[in-house]
């Protein structure tokens, strides 16, 4: 077998993790067994791939890749950038927080989920809490692909967020079951998912906007829509302001065309689909490219210039709850990154695209 080696100078640590790294990717003799009971085996069912994130976060807090399944041609990346296992969260990350979102996808062996997580803090008696989007791969019951972006503390409000999203109870639409006779097919929830990208994606106010009234989103645990007027003050008018309130519905903040701003939602990858539970998982890259981008009408005709001075992108994992067509919850784990910048899971073309992908069955390109 060749052995892994981890970036680190410590050559004695180097040869600790490739020992860890090589028990812990030994295919179990049971699942090289041929027939029916074996192929039953290697199946891996919703409580199971929930189980492998738990391991493989506990393997991270603990900087052991013994503690978890992991095959020896293991693909990993964090924040867009390809590492070796041990390298990045590996090093810093000690233990789970309280907030736990899956979006398990039995079918294709993957599952998505938003957590929280507790860093290393420079005060050696406190910890940096940080958001945490992860995607996992689990084939024949070891995993095979780790796609991670972590959001930690900085100075914009919105990223943030920790003690915010880890005491925010898991809203009961997403983990309610959806009624054997309202399901949609896997193509439908990634349809239906995707028009909530387009819509924003220089948002003119006359898209297709597939929202339940009670639609509501979160960002980085921050209420964005249905969010109640302070005291004193009036409900932002739509036909007045320039800028889209968190006071208002999806539909409404669709329809204002106020975020035309947003020039681009690009490497739009679906990369798990929860048809019991209506749950769509989605990775993406909002372009603002400034200049000239920031003028646009809005939805009534009034000239508009607003969003952000210099080039920005934010990268964000996504979940949509959908029932009965429409959207009706929305989650979002996003931070700034460099402007246009890859996942490591695609092509530069597709990387740069708008066209949605689902990815779920997939091989990945960006290696």
């Amino acid at each position: 077998m060749t052995e892994v080696l981890y970036p680190k100078a410590d050559p004695r640590r180097i040869r600790r993790l490739a020992r860890k790294l090589r028990a812990a990717v030994l295919v179990p003799a049971a699942l090289l067994a041929t027939g029916a009971a074996a192929q039953q085996q290697q199946t891996c069912d919703r409580a199971c791939l929930e189980q492998f994130v738990i391991r493989y976060l506990d393997a991270v807090a603990a900087d052991d890749p013994s503690k978890v399944p992991i095959s020896r041609d293991v693909r990993f990346t964090e924040n867009g950038q390809q590492l070796l296992i041990g390298d990045g969260l590996w090093n810093s990350m000690k233990a789970k927080g309280k907030y736990r979102l899956f979006v398990a996808d039995p079918a294709a062996g993957q599952i998505g989920f938003f957590g929280t997580i507790q860093e290393d803090a420079s005060d050696p008696d406190k910890f940096s809490g940080s958001l945490i989007a992860l995607r996992l791969l689990v084939k024949n019951r070891q995993i095979v692909e780790i796609e991670q972006i972590v959001i930690r503390d900085r100075n914009d409000p919105i990223e943030n967020s920790y003690g915010l999203v880890d005491n925010l109870p898991l809203h009961p639409k997403l983990t309610a079951t959806v009624p054997l006779a309202e399901r949609m097919s896997r193509a439908d929830l990634v349809t239906q998912a995707n028009k909530y990208f387009t819509g924003i994606q220089k948002n003119d106010g006359h898209g297709d906007y597939p929202f339940t009234p009670d639609c509501l989103r979160h960002e980085n645990g921050h209420q964005a829509t249905l969010a109640p007027t302070p005291a004193g003050e009036t409900r932002p008018d739509p036909k007045v302001t320039s800028n889209y309130s968190n006071q208002w519905t999806c539909t409404e903040q669709f329809e204002s065309g106020l975020m035309g701003f947003v020039s681009r939602i690009r490497d739009r990858r679906f990369v798990a689909v929860d048809e019991e539970r209506g749950l769509v998982f989605s990775f993406a890259f909002f372009d603002h490219p400034a200049g000239e981008t920031r003028h646009f009408k809005a939805a009534d005709g009034r000239e508009l210039v607003v969003g952000p001075v210099q080039p920005w992108t934010w990268e964000l994992g996504e979940i949509f709850k959908i029932e009965k067509g429409k959207i009706s919850k929305i989650d979002a784990f996003l931070h700034r990154s460099p402007y246009g910048m890859n996942s490591g899971w695609s092509t530069w073309a597709q990387g740069m695209s708008d066209v949605a992908r689902d990815v779920t069955f997939e091989a990945p390109t960006g290696f």
